[in-house]
């Protein structure tokens, strides 16, 4: 399918190239004429060449490390070539305009040369798989070319060791702004770090770590064992609590009471008083002076007693307890007592402190793996630091040696020379770059041309435009194929320009492909008329110049060759040419019958066997008023009655509107389309006025077809020679 599109296409631009072969030619041979010119006028030219070989590092670098990345030749970016970015720095403005001053270069007319002719002239280029770069300078002038070519090179090399050492100047000035910063971010990371372990009280977190198990274990083991012998104590104490019937403090104010002389003292007198007094009792009565007497010694002896007591056993004791009066008190059994509890009382105040350190010690293993983390970030930063601080150092010691290094990364491995003789002739390469600038310039002239020209070209274009049926392709006739005679075959009239003499084709030449041509069309009018037959049939056309008279004059002749008796009118009664076309007189005709002037009958000349023309006749002031009027229809009507067929000659519709008039009077109108005279405009127009006026149209003839011009003239052309062949009698009998 695409290989088909791409045949009609090129066929398409043949076609074009063949109508505008002229204008096509005349550029051709234009910029033929112009290189060729240039060619003959250009002066010789010499080409210098030279060639620098580009080194990735320095050979003092190479050898002793140092530097090695100043001056290096490695790309800035992945698709990037570093011998590319020299060819640019060589090509550069700065570089070019010192060539051009120091060197005094000038153009043709005198004057400084231009830093984009000097560009022009001048070629870098790296050589295929190598560190190499060409220098090549063009000039009419050898010497001037090999001078042009040493300058840029030394050029270069002075520029190259220039960069290379402000590249490490820059450098080292750089890292000597940036050390003292290094070393004071070493500084701050390494007193950062040492306030760490100083406050988080870090030795060595690792092996603190590790014991960290065995430390915690060891702690639990010894609360385990003093929780132990706590209970042993406290079941001890309340032993001894039970059969004392005191608590721990009790027993204590007891033993401090029992070895206590005034306390010891103050109770045998006071109980000497209370057994006095009640052995009197019995012998007095409770108001004798003698009770009253013991009464007031008891009372004293028991204040006594209790400020005694109260000075022992403390503030809280009020008053003597005789539960614990000293004959009862066992003294070594409140000391064992004693003892006991104050064992108790340490194993749970031991018991307390375990189990304070062992969650001390607990969160300190929790707060481990944190205080590890901190470190090591800060020990990471620290090492950074020190690191950054130690590179800067070597760094800024291998830029002063690479500073006073004097070497570059390039030199010259080829001088250049003098040219002997000139460059290689261009000449057949420019003209036959001319010839394809030609081709290619005539080419878009004729395309140029053709897409100015709004004309109908190919049957193809008539067709699609007009959208009708195709009846019949009529060939012209050769002496209208010569495109030097069919530039002025049109006439500036407005009728058909009909040469004069006889073009009854089909009668004069009856054996040749144009009166094929016209046999087909009447045969395809008959399959037209199958169910009603085709009486009466209007001829015309969009545009003068397209033939319409022509066709009408040997359509006629063709059905009249078969046979049926056929009446050709001439009703064209702005420019006639029917009586012209059969040589015959035009003082009577049509318009005289319609205004009474003469009978029709009277009016016809036979042409033809069968075939009678009816003339013109008088031109009248307004043929639309003859056209339009109930006589012509009449008239119509008497010769269908009379004829087999009827053709009438009609104006072009862009003349007049007698055509569509006369359509409406017969049973159809066929309409005539000439490639090269009609245009899509007039196409336009005579279809509105088609479909405005409800004609009835039958299809369309396109006539005066060039077949050279046709990407498909075999689809509508009989074989000429075919045609030539047969012989008169067996056509008849046909």
């Amino acid at each position: 399918m695409e290989t088909s599109e791409t045949g009609i296409e090129f066929q398409q631009y043949w076609q074009i190239l063949k109508r505008r072969w002229l204008p096509a030619l005349v550029v051709f041979i234009s910029i033929i004429a112009l290189f060729s010119y240039k060619i003959l006028s250009e002066k010789p030219v010499y080409e210098a060449e030279g060639k620098l070989l580009l080194k990735k590092t320095t050979a003092g670098s190479s050898l002793t490390e140092l530097g090695k990345e100043i001056g290096q030749l490695t790309p800035a970016a992945e698709q990037s070539n570093p011998l590319t970015t020299e060819i640019q720095v060589i090509r550069s403005t700065e570089i070019v305009e010192k060539a051009i001053n120091q060197m005094r270069l000038k153009d043709e007319d005198g004057k400084t040369l231009s830093t984009k002719d000097f560009l022009k002239k001048l070629t870098v280029a790296s050589v295929r798989g190598a560190d190499i770069l060409t220098i090549s300078y063009k000039s009419k002038n050898p010497k001037q070319a090999a001078a042009v070519v040493k300058y840029l090179m030394a050029l270069y090399l002075e520029n190259n060791l220039k960069v290379n050492r402000l590249e490490a100047v820059s450098v080292r000035e750089f890292i000597e702004k940036k050390l003292p910063a290094a070393e004071k971010m070493m500084r701050l990371t390494a007193a950062e770090l040492s306030y760490f372990k100083e406050k988080n009280k870090v030795v060595n977190l690792e092996e603190e770590a590790k014991s960290a198990v065995t430390s915690l274990a060891k702690i639990e083991s010894e609360i385990n064992e003093a929780k132990s012998d706590l209970v042993k104590v406290t079941a001890q104490s309340q032993a001894y609590q039970k059969e004392l019937q005191m608590n721990p403090r009790q027993a204590l104010v007891a033993s401090n009471l029992s070895q206590s002389n005034s306390v010891q003292e103050a109770l045998k007198e006071y109980q000497q008083v209370e057994r006095q007094l009640t052995l009197e009792k019995n012998r007095y009565l409770e108001s004798s002076p003698v009770i009253t007497k013991l009464e007031t010694k008891k009372a004293s002896l028991k204040a006594l007693l209790d400020r005694q007591v109260q000075q022992i056993a403390g503030s809280g004791q009020q008053q003597y307890d005789e539960k614990l009066q000293i004959g009862d008190v066992k003294p070594k059994l409140i000391e064992e007592f004693v003892q006991v509890d104050v064992q108790r009382q340490g194993l749970a105040d031991r018991v307390a402190v375990l189990e304070n350190a062992l969650a001390s010690y607990k969160r300190r293993v929790q707060s481990l793996p944190e205080l590890e983390k901190q470190q090591r970030q800060l020990s990471r930063k620290l090492q950074e630091a020190e690191s950054a601080y130690a590179q800067l150092q070597n760094k800024l010691q291998e830029i002063r040696i690479a500073e006073n290094q004097r070497v570059g990364n390039a030199r010259i491995i080829q001088q250049a020379s003098i040219p002997q003789e000139p460059m290689a002739s261009r000449k057949s390469l420019m003209l036959v770059s001319g010839a394809m600038l030609g081709s290619l310039l005539g080419i878009a002239t004729a395309l140029a041309l053709e897409s100015q020209d709004k004309s109908v070209k190919t049957i193809d274009e008539a067709r699609d435009l007009f959208g009708l049926t195709l009846l019949g392709v009529i060939p012209a006739h050769k002496f209208e194929q010569n495109s030097w005679r069919k530039l002025f075959q049109r006439s500036p009239g407005n009728g058909d320009s009909e040469p004069s003499g006889r073009q009854i084709v089909v009668k004069d030449t009856p054996h040749t492909n144009i009166s094929a041509a016209y046999r087909m069309l009447q045969a395809n009018l008959r399959f037209l008329s199958s169910d009603k037959e085709l009486k009466v049939i209007v001829i015309s056309s969009s545009l003068p110049q397209e033939g319409k008279s022509t066709v009408a004059a040997n359509l006629a002749a063709t059905v009249a060759q078969l046979g049926r008796k056929v009446l050709l009118v001439d009703a064209d009664m702005h420019r006639p040419v029917q009586h012209r076309i059969w040589d015959t007189p035009n003082q009577v005709g049509l318009s005289n019958a319609i205004v009474g002037q003469t009978e029709w009958k009277s009016a016809i000349a036979p042409v033809m066997d069968n075939l009678d023309l009816l003339s013109c006749g008088v031109i009248p002031p307004n043929p639309m008023a003859l056209l339009d009027s109930q006589r012509i229809t009449l008239l119509i009507e008497q010769f269908a009655s009379n004829y087999d067929l009827v053709i009438i000659d009609s104006p072009s519709l862009n003349v007049a509107a007698d055509a569509p008039i006369l359509g409406k009077k017969a049973d159809g109108i066929l309409m005539v389309a000439r490639p090269g005279v009609l245009y899509s405009g007039s196409v336009a127009f005579a279809k509105d006025l088609l479909k405005k006026s409800h004609q009835h149209v039958l299809g369309m003839v396109v006539n005066g077809v060039v077949p050279k011009n046709e990407p498909h003239s075999h689809y509508y052309f009989a074989n000429e020679s075919y045609t030539q062949v047969q012989s008169p009698s067996k056509h008849k009998k046909s």
